[in-house]
């Protein structure tokens, strides 16, 4: 049983898009973060789905870092060739099973005690 709502009112998947696009924004060259340390950032733990969509479909998506979020193990988005390609020229490596160095470049944004959202770059 999880112990967090699954479900969002239509403020709240507002709230949600606002709050992946900032969280996306914080994240430095030569780094990247995963879909769920951002659904749990932004409140929500079980809607890492939601933040692709989020950035695939919110207009001004684009202007923000998001070739520099990846899935948990370190996949690029499947269709986006580009995303590599943006990773490597700022210096991102890749395994030789294709996937990004994690444990490089693993950038974990993380929230302080008032729930502002505040960043740090560390290994797995």
């Amino acid at each position: 049983m999880n112990d967090y709502r699954n479900k969002m009112t239509a403020e709240e998947a507002r709230q949600f898009g606002r709050d992946v696009l900032n969280i996306v924004a914080q994240i430095p060259r030569g780094y990247v973060t995963t879909y769920g340390h951002i659904a749990a950032l932004a409140g929500w733990p079980s809607h890492s789905r939601m933040v692709g969509r989020t950035l695939r479909y919110t207009p001004g998506a684009e202007q923000v870092p998001c070739h520099r979020v990846v899935n948990a193990v370190g996949r690029t988005a499947p269709g986006w060739s580009m995303q590599r390609t943006l990773l490597e020229r700022e210096g991102v490596s890749f395994r030789q099973n294709g996937r990004v160095d994690m444990q490089r470049h693993l950038f974990t944004p993380c929230r302080t005690p008032d729930d502002a959202v505040e960043t740090s770059r560390h290994s797995l």
